[in-house]
């Protein structure tokens, strides 16, 4: 149990319960020998099928090098393609190849089987508020 100053403290609530739902979330992906950015920026990749790696970081809220590192390691597992941008040969661009497109689908499965776990203490209508009011914090 935390000191009693810690328990109630929104602060306190929240890293605890998004230190486990990061743990699970990472446990699942343990198997594929994947993390949870890598889930992130495939998926990214997939809803918006080209990026440079600076937008690519942007949306993920991501410094330069945790992006180059991610996605040297996705690469190192034909996951995606970067490639020059053929406008600005400075920039590179990403893509999903036809692996980490066809791993996507079982990516997301494994994740919403991540967020009934996660959420399976609360109720319907208590999953619904939580999603609500995390979405005003964010």
């Amino acid at each position: 149990m935390p000191p009693a100053k810690l328990a109630g403290l929104p602060t306190w609530l929240l890293s605890r319960a998004n230190a486990r739902s990061q743990a699970v979330l990472a446990d699942a992906f343990a198997e594929l020998d994947l993390r949870p950015i890598h889930f992130r920026t495939l998926s990214t990749l997939g809803e918006y099928d080209a990026l440079s790696q600076a937008d690519l970081g942007r949306l993920l809220h991501l410094d330069r090098k945790d992006v180059a590192v991610t996605l040297h390691e996705l690469e190192s597992r034909r996951l995606v393609d970067r490639s020059p941008d053929p406008a600005d040969g400075r920039r590179n661009v990403v893509t999903l190849t036809d692996d980490g497109r066809d791993l996507l689908p079982r990516l997301e499965r494994i994740v919403d089987d991540v967020q009934v776990q996660v959420l399976s203490p609360l109720t319907s209508a208590e999953r619904t508020t939580l999603i609500t009011i995390l979405a005003k914090l964010s």
